[in-house]
């Protein structure tokens, strides 16, 4: 019977032209490796079946993920867990991590990772795997922050929270406080999701902090208050992880400085993103089609051109609408821009038929009259909307009459003047 060596290289030769072959020669290596683990008395030949058993594992797994067959790498996991049982647990931690980090390079396999987790997390709880439990929560949370399933993530934060608390350790309550305000971000809920990251800063003082941890931390932090629209303080935070992940090669960095872009638009200053482009760290990525984008709507911004913004919007469409903070606050701009638009067709008139009006900036009359008269309400302008016309009716902005406020001043003085005479007249009676 040739070797495991033998059979580890066969089926790395046969791997690419037939993968089933190799995928039963690896599947064989496993079997005979499992069998002779439980069978040998000496512990070098143990040690070397479960190097074998691990290889093999590791290189079925690497099939499965170059043939992009989610099922298949997760049937690699829960055979694992025999080898799992046999080993150190910390060997253990690293070898799930690297079978699920497969998972990344498969499309669409979001749901088929998640059912791993929650099988292995079972199976990690009755083994009394604590630590590898929480690592696979985390994990798990963070995937279901990607799907959106926010119910399901906190009801697991909570739970792990309740655990972590009891074992005080300061590292893993970090990333899961770190999740639970981003997970409160995507609900809208900003006062907890502040709260949660106060936590996981207080959590991480205590300890040190990894540079791809303390990265997160100021990116989270930039992106609240970025919703505050405290774009200032923002861009600083978002440098700051730029700096960090930048130094590191971590591909996270692009997002920073497209954060760091939409923080100069959104702050007025869109002829500041040139420049800030051409800084040493971002130069290799200027040319990227998501940097394109943000250099677009810069552009769009600074012309004031509805149309362009518009354009952009359509011609970048995945690079813009994929990024939630992005479109957020794109949607806001959009939203001023409009407003400025309206602004300047609307001013040099005293009567303006509303049609024209919806013509000029490219919009429907029903928006353009709901926008209209939202600007109208918070006093952007004064004027009033004659639906019966189809005309939008211009005031000048009224004179403010200081004549109520000088005579109720005057009036106050003289009851003061009185007070202080009737007090007199007191004293000399």
């Amino acid at each position: 019977m040739p070797s495991n060596d033998a059979l580890l290289k066969e089926a790395e030769s046969v791997a690419s032209t037939n993968p089933k072959r190799a995928e039963e020669i690896y599947k064989q290596i496993l079997n005979s490796s499992a069998s002779t683990s439980n069978g040998v008395s000496s512990n070098g030949d143990r040690d070397q079946s479960l190097r074998d058993q691990e290889g093999a594992m590791i290189k079925l797994a690497e099939l499965h993920r170059d043939q992009k067959n989610a099922k298949g790498l997760a049937e690699v996991i829960t055979l694992s867990r025999s080898f799992m049982s046999s080993t150190a647990k910390a060997k253990t931690a690293k070898l799930i991590r690297t079978l699920l980090n497969y998972f990344n390079d498969i499309p669409n396999s979001r749901q088929a990772q998640i059912d791993v987790l929650m099988d292995n997390i079972d199976w990690s709880n009755r083994e009394k795997r604590i630590f590898l439990k929480h690592s696979l929560e985390i994990r798990l949370v963070a995937l279901q922050l990607e799907a959106l399933q926010f119910k399901a993530a906190l009801a697991r934060i909570d739970a792990l929270l309740t655990e972590l608390k009891r074992l005080d350790d300061k590292m893993i309550l970090t990333e899961v406080h770190l999740l639970e305000s981003r997970v409160y971000r995507g609900i809208g809920n900003f006062t907890k999701a502040k709260a949660a990251l106060t936590s996981a800063r207080t959590a991480a003082n205590s300890i040190y902090c990894p540079p791809h941890l303390q990265a997160a931390l100021d990116l989270q932090s930039g992106a609240l208050h970025a919703e505050d629209k405290d774009y200032t303080t923002a861009y600083s935070y978002f440098f700051e992880t730029f700096e960090n992940m930048s130094s590191q090669d971590d591909p996270g960095a692009l997002n920073a400085l497209k954060y760091m872009l939409l923080c100069k638009v959104m702050l007025n200053l869109p002829e500041d993103v040139t420049s800030l482009l051409s800084i040493k760290l971002a130069v290799k990525y200027a040319q990227l089609r998501e940097i394109e984008s943000m250099r677009a709507i810069a552009l769009a911004h600074q012309n004031r051109n509805l149309a362009e913004f518009e354009k952009v919007l359509r011609d970048y469409k995945d690079e813009l609408s994929s990024d939630q903070t992005i479109r957020s606050h794109l949607a806001a701009l959009y939203d001023t821009l409009l407003q400025q638009n309206l602004l300047r067709i609307v001013e040099p008139y005293s009567v303006v038929e509303i049609d024209y009006v919806a013509k000029q900036v490219g919009q429907g009359r029903q928006d353009v009259e709901a926008k209209l008269s939202q600007m109208i309400l918070d006093k952007v302008f004064h004027g009033v909307l004659d639906q019966g016309r189809g005309c939008l009716l211009v005031f000048d902005e009224p004179e403010v009459d200081n004549s109520y406020g000088a005579a109720i001043d005057t009036l106050g003085q003289i009851g003061n003047v009185v007070d202080s005479l009737y007090a007199k007249t007191v004293k000399i009676a």
